[in-house]
């Protein structure tokens, strides 16, 4: 598949932001939009995602969203789920399915780490958008996090101006009405040393509760902060043609 590097105009401030994308061989395929990680760019998943989408024959979209949520990053304020970040993601598939021929109804999500952080915050922005969305390892409240990792704290406080409103603001944990409203399942390691695998577990119980029949899933899995692309993707495909996987009904 064949790179195209776009830029498109924001809708939230008339800037120009990038995405790669790469075309399905055939017209009117699914798109799969990756998210890159908190540290890095619009070309940090093309080794993770590119394989998948050109074994699928799936389109490919990689935005940038403002990139790194990093100290270093000039416009850190503008990225880490902002409404540009967010508005970003959502301008570069409504540009894709204006020029190019894609099924708008088999749209997938994709993150982990930072980008599954911004996952569940597109979930929470437009999730009626998306056919499924997968989110790995997320982040799921930034004010915790800033106190449970020194490492990345600077980054987030840099990044909300060391604001906790900006913090509340940019976590997942202030959207469960409508992360609810997604067709998602959230992955996260059992033993991760990065994101602690109580930031999932407290949004999904938070969601659960108020929503018990929503189609939020989680799936805590044998490991640390990673993604299993294989696990990931027979997600993905499994909510296609919301096809069931073959199940045997427990009696007692």
């Amino acid at each position: 598949m064949k790179q195209e590097e776009l830029w498109i105009r924001s809708t939230a401030d008339g800037t120009l932001q990038p995405s790669l994308f790469y075309r399905a061989s055939q017209p009117n395929r699914p798109l799969l939009v990756g998210l890159h990680t908190w540290s890095c760019t619009r070309d940090n998943q093309i080794k993770n995602m590119l394989p998948y989408a050109e074994e699928y024959d799936w389109n490919l979209l990689l935005p940038e969203f403002r990139g790194p949520n990093l100290v270093k990053n000039p416009n850190r304020t503008y990225a880490c789920a902002s409404i540009y970040a967010k508005q970003d993601v959502k301008d570069a598939i409504d540009y894709v399915l204006q020029t190019e021929q894609i099924d708008a109804e088999s749209i997938f999500l994709l993150g982990l780490s930072g980008g599954g952080h911004m996952a569940l915050m597109m979930a929470g922005f437009c999730p009626e958008l998306f056919r499924a969305i997968g989110s790995y390892v997320p982040i799921t409240d930034l004010s915790a996090w800033a106190k449970q990792n020194q490492g990345y704290a600077p980054h987030v406080l840099a990044c909300c101006s060391d604001d906790e409103e900006q913090m509340r603001l940019r976590s997942p944990m202030s959207y469960i009405d409508n992360i609810a409203k997604a067709n998602i399942k959230i992955f996260h390691g059992k033993y991760d040393p990065v994101v602690p695998v109580t930031h999932s577990l407290k949004l999904y119980d938070a969601i659960f509760e108020k929503y018990p029949t929503s189609r939020v899933f989680l799936d805590i899995f044998d490991g640390a902060h990673e993604i299993d692309m294989k696990q990931a993707m027979y997600w993905l495909t499994s909510q296609q043609k919301n096809e069931q996987n073959s199940k045997t009904e427990v009696t007692g």
